[in-house]
């Protein structure tokens, strides 16, 4: 799913650059195609399927070249994760109507691949002979209330396997008290948002429970809209998401612990959390940075910028060729706005002004 907007990286990534397809953790990869190699090491290239806003396809296919058609799939509108998975899976119902299917996010970091292939092939195997849901959960290390949590029967484990549990409820960013109890009772997981269930599986969830997004998309045979029809049965989708329409109420779901290290990574905090530190706990992603008396910031710019800093303590640099941001870290929210629909310059003239 690499449909997203990632406005919260502004000004690297912003509503014609999101997330997936910047480099913001660092190297020379971004995001997206990060997470596509990642799957060539599970399964075949040609299984594997994007799906991304009609604005954003010449993006997907100057990143990952010499994709077939059936491969890129162009959403009209922005409807949130369940009808993109089910266009997907009519895609993929065309092709191999027994197949397996791993539903990820191409913008989320993983931080030890091997543990995540791993993990991956032990949900496949289960999924492959078991008409059964199987989410990736995340041992949480702080009441975030940017995710969703899992709740699990840890009294009992499933299919044999000393990490895999039944999952009890499902709650979508809960308020920062109710995370904190959540992480009290030791039974939740943050929600990574990959599922893996078989073709049938899915099938049958979205009748149960979306059947408005089922006729659209999964009742029948060799789904081959034009743009036109495509985009009609888009315009009468609601929004929302698989979590939301699926998850909170199908009762063959299995939370399979991560062991590979995860984040969503969904703000400038976030990534300095997750990213490695030098000295004074600075992040220096990217940028020629020289720092005098300056600790716990994150410096993130083109790699041909030389940036000199003096007495920073807990800042975000951030910048593009022609963009800088300078903001404290714990105040990141305030500086939001300035990358929604009003233009940056006309909201700090305002600003000035005040």
């Amino acid at each position: 799913m690499a449909g997203g907007f990632g406005s919260r990286f502004w000004p690297i990534c912003r509503d014609e650059n999101p997330k997936q397809f910047s480099n913001i953790m660092g190297g020379e990869e971004s995001m997206l195609q990060t997470t596509f190699h990642r799957f060539e090491r599970i399964c075949p290239r040609e299984n594997i399927i994007i799906v991304t806003h009609q604005r954003y396809v010449g993006k997907v296919r100057e990143q990952i070249p010499d994709l077939d058609d059936y491969q890129v799939l162009s959403e009209p509108h922005r409807r949130n994760t369940a009808p993109c998975i089910a266009y997907a899976a009519a895609v993929i119902k065309n092709r191999c109507p027994d197949a397996n299917i791993i539903v990820t996010p191409a913008d989320h970091a993983i931080f030890h691949e091997a543990k995540f292939q791993n993990d991956i092939n032990q949900a496949l195997s289960i999924t492959s002979q078991q008409p059964v849901i199987v989410t990736l959960g995340v041992p949480p290390t702080d009441p975030n209330t940017s995710y969703g949590y899992i709740q699990i029967n840890d009294a009992e484990n499933t299919f044999g396997h000393a990490n895999m549990h039944k999952v009890i409820t499902f709650t979508e960013k809960p308020p920062l008290e109710i995370a904190k109890q959540f992480i009290a009772t030791g039974e939740f997981f943050w929600n990574a948002g990959i599922f893996v269930w078989s073709l049938p599986t899915l099938i049958k969830s979205f009748k149960k429970f979306l059947p408005t997004i089922y006729q659209s998309f999964l009742n029948g045979n060799n789904f081959t809209p034009t743009e036109e029809e495509l985009s009609e049965i888009y315009a009468q989708t609601g929004s929302i998401s698989v979590d939301v329409g699926i998850m909170e109420h199908a009762t063959n779901v299995h939370v399979l612990q991560a062991s590979f290290g995860w984040s969503d990574i969904e703000s400038w905090e976030s990534l300095y959390a997750n990213a490695p530190k030098q000295g004074n706990q600075n992040c220096i992603i990217s940028g020629q940075t020289f720092t005098y008396e300056v600790s716990n910031t994150l410096v993130n710019v083109p790699a041909n910028k030389k940036v000199i800093l003096q007495g920073l303590d807990g800042y975000i640099v951030a910048g593009t060729e022609d963009t800088i941001l300078v903001c404290r870290r714990n105040q990141e929210d305030s500086i939001f706005k300035f990358s929604l629909d009003v233009s940056f310059e006309e909201q700090a003239k305002t600003e000035n002004k005040k």
